[in-house]
């Protein structure tokens, strides 16, 4: 592999790169409790709540893989995952309920569904590119972005970010190109100067081709080769970690 140019800004997925996320086992029991609180005896179990957003999210993801195909996808929106991919068959009043608050309903699965930690060397990493005077910009899908800003503001791990960039609040998902792109406006640096790395094939790594980055950087992580079908996009670099990373980035400065 040849030495990588400097970038002038480093753009990074949040889960697999930044965060690793460990799926809570009773999550949507959690959520469906929640629910039928609310809702009490309006038809629905806490069973049949569960089953159908156990079953959304199944939906959920393999829209998301169909959707790495497109040249330029756009992003479920909050209402359609709750209208169309988990509560369609469900009783007018519920249905219209979770519909109106779909957005924080949204919110309040990311937030049940995984426990966070930033990956081991993301602080170094970040301390490395403040250093170095390189802004640092979140790119990311997310069914929720504003449960990605709560964990960053949490741990303090915003102050050494420039941007963030969320597929529910812009409306379109990677490999969609304009991500990249509309981190890249608001740093006001060129694309081809910038590394952007993320932990998946279909996704990341076309992403970054299409938007013709400096360098697309595949950081390792659980399911990185689980690729749901053949995607002959490849990364300019493999890193198994964010120290592996970091060495990157001080061998480029």
């Amino acid at each position: 592999m040849d030495q990588l140019t400097r970038p002038a800004a480093l753009l990074l997925d949040f889960g697999g790169v930044l965060v690793a996320t460990t799926k809570r086992p009773d999550w949507s029991r959690e959520l469906a409790a929640e629910l039928y609180e609310r809702f009490g005896p309006a038809g629905l179990s806490i069973d049949d709540m569960r089953t159908d957003i156990e079953a959304g999210a199944a939906a959920d993801s393999a829209w998301k893989n169909a959707m790495s195909r497109p040249a330029a996808p756009r992003e479920l929106t909050h209402r359609e995952f709750w209208a169309d991919f988990v509560a369609a068959d469900w009783p007018i009043g519920p249905q219209n309920w979770v519909i109106a608050h779909a957005t924080a309903l949204c919110k309040r699965m990311g937030e049940v569904r995984q426990d966070r930690e930033h990956r081991p060397g993301i602080p170094e990493l970040l301390d490395a590119a403040a250093a170095a005077d390189i802004p640092v910009a979140v790119v990311s899908n997310a069914l929720s972005g504003a449960v990605h800003r709560d964990y960053l503001d949490r741990t303090g791990l915003v102050k050494q970010l420039a941007l963030q960039v969320y597929s529910d609040e812009v409306g379109v998902r990677k490999p969609n190109p304009e991500m990249i792109q509309l981190a890249v406006r608001a740093l006001g640096v060129p694309v081809e100067q910038t590394w952007y790395v993320g932990d998946n094939f279909d996704r990341d790594v076309v992403c970054g081709r299409r938007a013709g980055v400096g360098a697309t950087i595949l950081m390792e992580a659980p399911g990185t080769y689980d690729r749901p079908y053949v995607v002959r996009a490849v990364p300019d670099a493999v890193v198994p970690d964010a120290d592996g990373l970091r060495a990157l980035l001080l061998a480029s400065i």
